[in-house]
């Protein structure tokens, strides 16, 4: 399944009458180290295309999600999506929905915390739902910015995301 049927199902099963889901999109990665920071570079354009929606938050956590809870508490999101560089081993810049339970099998030796903790955790104390898209990169070299096709998945991801949240709430606000 691809990744935006996935997020697609995901949000269905969030829906409820004349109130959209609240989504937090946790931008993670090292800015500074290539690909690696696809994460941040998709949560920053995210808030520059999707301006102010009372229903979405998007966060650059950097390495460290955990400092985030407290931002995520106060929005008390239906919907945690994490969005990292992630070795799957496929073709660069290629985006994947990725079962947030297996994440001790992906790279993220970046990370203060295993994301899977953290992701227990958030659903645990927000009584949220989680989903986590990886994007395969090219290189995370330090210094470096992110590569053409790194920056095309990120580009084409914010598209997606935007175009399905919008479809949702409307659907949401018309029940």
């Amino acid at each position: 399944m691809d990744w935006q049927t996935a997020f697609k199902q995901t949000l269905a099963g969030l829906r409820t009458p004349n109130q959209p889901p609240r989504i937090a999109v946790l931008g993670i990665g090292h800015e500074l180290c290539g690909d690696d920071a696809a994460g941040i570079m998709l949560a920053r354009a995210l808030n520059i295309k999707a301006g102010n929606y009372g229903w979405l938050l998007a966060l650059e956590t950097g390495p460290a999600p955990e400092n985030f809870t407290g931002s995520l508490r106060r929005f008390k999101p239906d919907l945690v999506l994490l969005v990292d560089a992630a070795q799957m081993n496929t073709a660069p810049g290629e985006v994947r929905w990725l079962d947030w339970g297996n994440l001790t099998g992906i790279s993220a030796s970046t990370h203060t915390m295993p994301l899977n903790i953290v992701v227990a955790y958030l659903t645990v104390e927000l009584g949220c739902q989680a989903g986590f898209l990886g994007i395969q990169p090219v290189g995370n070299a330090v210094g470096a910015a992110l590569s053409p096709k790194v920056q095309k998945a990120v580009e084409s991801t914010v598209k997606t995301l935007i175009e399905v949240l919008t479809v949702s709430t409307t659907v949401a606000e018309s029940l």
